[in-house]
């Protein structure tokens, strides 16, 4: 790897797997390299694939392949920022309908245990809008009560105090 620093991702075997499954999902996402361990360790034997390195949307990563031992939870999330609707449709549909799990407020959890939070751009300027606090406070209110956030949705929330 060439970067100074990149985020290591602990998978159970299917690291490859899954940084395969980020370059087919995700644009300027790609699997740069596997590396084979060069001695027996805890989860594997030498020669046994240890490491995989890939890029998602631009920002480099090194998976793991470091067995059972640990495993994914909410407390790390990866935030993913579209700019309409078909573009959030796409990133969530690829990563529940692929063995995932859809969750609450534009969060998801690939079959690899991983948090995503595909966030339209839109959201974020809703839910930080300091000249109307109680149009963001309405489009918070609204992201909080669906899984996959629906943009029309969030933006009549927004303006619903608009008419008055």
């Amino acid at each position: 790897m060439d970067t100074k620093i990149a985020p290591c991702l602990w998978f159970d075997g299917n690291a490859r797997e899954a940084a395969e499954f980020y370059a087919a999902t995700f644009p300027y996402s790609h699997v740069d390299a596997r590396h084979a361990a060069p001695a027996d360790y805890p989860s594997g034997r030498a020669g046994n694939e240890l490491t995989v390195e890939f890029a998602v949307l631009g920002m480099r990563f090194l998976g793991l392949n470091g067995g059972p031992h640990f495993t994914f939870d909410e407390a790390i999330s990866f935030q993913v920022y579209t700019d309409d609707q078909e573009e959030t449709d796409r990133y969530w549909n690829a990563i529940v309908d692929n063995g995932g799990k859809a969750s609450d407020c534009g969060w998801c959890k690939d079959r690899f245990g991983l948090s995503w939070q595909i966030t339209p751009r839109a959201l974020m300027r809703m839910m930080t809008d300091t000249s109307n606090p109680a149009a963001a406070k309405r489009a918070m209110e609204a992201m909080m009560t669906i899984k996959k956030i629906d943009i029309a949705t969030l933006e009549t929330a927004w303006t619903a105090g608009a008419e008055a």
